[in-house]
Formats: structure tokens, sequence, C-alpha cells
């Protein structure tokens, strides 16, 4: 299974594609898309859907994991992290790929074992889970790759869970 993880900005937008195999989880590509301050923000939405178009179009996910939005205080970042999210939602259903979207605390758990795991040792998880040999950098970029390892765990359970209650829906 190849899922692509995303972590939303309007600034710095982390992905990064995971995919399983029988030796574990491995990193395919990550990095972020990143867009100019001054931009005006329509055209900023619209790099980081042409930059997402074009991952999903190389890396062919199965899936995407998207974060979903932590509302803090400041509700200007909420809204363009809002917008950033909506562009990736908009850029998987337009490739036709299934999305499955995760709260911090369920990223966090899953890759550390702790819902309330910090910044660094998110990073230091990622690195260890995903072989590589440094922390993923900047955070937006390891937050992203969480949310793949996120998805790979959680995915395949609530598929069936789905498909279950599917069939007791029709029978």
């Amino acid at each position: 299974m190849r899922v692509l993880g995303v972590d939303p900005g309007t600034a710095r937008l982390g992905y990064g594609v995971v995919e399983s195999g029988s030796r574990g989880p491995r990193a395919l590509a990550f990095g972020s898309i990143e867009t100019p301050a001054g931009e005006p923000p329509h055209l900023r939405l619209l790099a980081l859907h042409t930059g997402l178009s074009r991952l999903l179009h190389d890396w062919k996910p199965d899936l995407v994991a998207v974060e979903e939005l932590f509302f803090g205080r400041n509700v200007t970042t909420a809204l363009s992290v809002g917008q950033a999210r909506g562009v990736a939602l908009l850029a998987a259903a337009q490739s036709g790929v299934p999305v499955a979207e995760y709260t911090p605390m369920q990223v966090k758990q899953s890759v550390s074992g702790w819902g309330r795991a910090d910044k660094t040792q998110v990073q230091a998880m990622v690195r260890v889970l995903l072989g590589l040999g440094d922390e993923p950098r900047p955070d937006d970029v390891a937050d992203a790759l969480a949310v793949a390892l996120c998805a790979l765990q959680s995915w395949p359970l609530e598929e069936r869970v789905r498909q279950g209650l599917g069939r007791q829906r029709s029978g």
C-alpha cells in the first residue's frame, strides 16, 4: 500500500510518500511545497494544488492521508490551514484517490505511542520507523510522514470495518 501523507499549510505544505513492504514501511519521497509570503492567497492555493496534483500523478498513491485541523488560538492561521486542507482534499478527489483524515493526537499516538508527544519525539520516531539517516525537517515534513505512517497502520482495519458495516446494512 502506498500513502501520500499531507500536513497542510499555506506557506509550507509538508508531504511524504510512504509504502508498506515486507520489511516494514519505507519513505519513497518527502519534502514540502512552499509558497511566497507576498503572493495573493488564491495564487498560493493554486501553487499547492498544482504541486499536490503532480505528486498524485507521479506517485499514484492508494490513499491520501491528511492531518485534521487543530484549532488553536490564531483564527487567521486556522483559516489558511483549512484552505490548504481543502486544496489537498480537492486534489485527491480529482485524482480519484480515497482520503483518510487523522487528528494530531491520533497521529502522535500511532507513531510514538503517546498522543501528546512533542515535535522532537515525532521526528525521532519517524526517523526510526522509516530507517532514515537524519530526522526529517522541517516539522511539516516529519508531520506529513507521520500522517502517512498512521494511515498505513490504521487504514486496513478502518476499511474492513467499513466493508463489514456495509454488509450489515445491505443484509
